[in-house]
């Protein structure tokens, strides 16, 4: 079976962005447990070298930062804000980068062929603004995943860097203020939601994107019915 290479790349690259931070979270549990002693004894200026080193992990889906953000927040509790938005912010600039340089727009001109299907990218990206926001307020949407998509989609990069910016908000100061409260490391990996208040607030999270996405949706595909 042969595969046309602008709709391959596409593929397999989602299909990656969304098995690997499965995979890399379990690594990294394991060297937060056995290094937790010396992870404690670090500055500001040790952070900041970490912090830039796992915003290039991030951008390849080998460190989701909400799960960082937990871990970020045990260690320094809300001093870790500035950390984990340069992680976001940065992994997102390189994905883009990265994404338009070997794609090249090529992936969405294919679709674009189709006039019904330029029809509704057109409309999607009068409202891809609100569509990123709704995106990266969202729980359950991968990071690296989402960042690939809008890349790949053609999305402006400031769209994508002030949406994703005001989504992850939320996600990303409730995960840093659960590690703060965290009495133990490993109990902390191991049911990082385990509370009501998350619990509570993880739902709210999700129904409001569900809400939000489907309500932007539903006005971009009604001129292509």
């Amino acid at each position: 079976m042969k595969f046309n290479k602008e709709v391959s790349f596409p593929l397999i690259s989602s299909i990656l962005f969304t098995i690997t931070p499965l995979v890399s979270t379990s690594f990294l549990t394991i060297y937060v447990l056995q290094y937790q002693d010396f992870l404690n004894t670090l500055g500001w200026a040790d952070w900041f070298y970490i912090s830039l080193v796992f915003t290039v992990t991030s951008a390849l889906a080998l460190s989701p930062p909400t799960f960082l953000a937990v871990i970020h927040g045990y260690f320094l509790g809300f001093e870790a804000l500035p950390y984990q938005f340069m992680i976001n912010m940065g992994a997102i600039i390189l994905v883009n980068l990265v994404v338009r340089k070997i794609d090249n727009n090529r992936f969405i001109e294919i679709l674009s062929k189709n006039p019904k299907v330029a029809g509704i990218l057109n409309g999607i990206k009068k409202e891809e603004l609100k569509i990123i926001f709704f995106s990266k307020l969202s729980p359950v949407l991968p990071f690296a995943l989402t960042n690939f998509v809008f890349a790949i989609s053609g999305a402006r990069l400031r769209n994508v860097l002030l949406g994703g910016f005001m989504g992850m908000i939320p996600r990303t100061v409730l995960a840093v203020w659960t590690g703060s409260q965290a009495k133990e490391i490993q109990t902390l990996i191991e049911h990082p939601n385990q509370g009501l208040f998350q619990q509570v607030f993880i739902l709210i999270l999700l129904i409001a994107s569900v809400v939000g996405l489907s309500m932007v949706f539903r006005k971009v595909l009604k001129p292509a019915e």
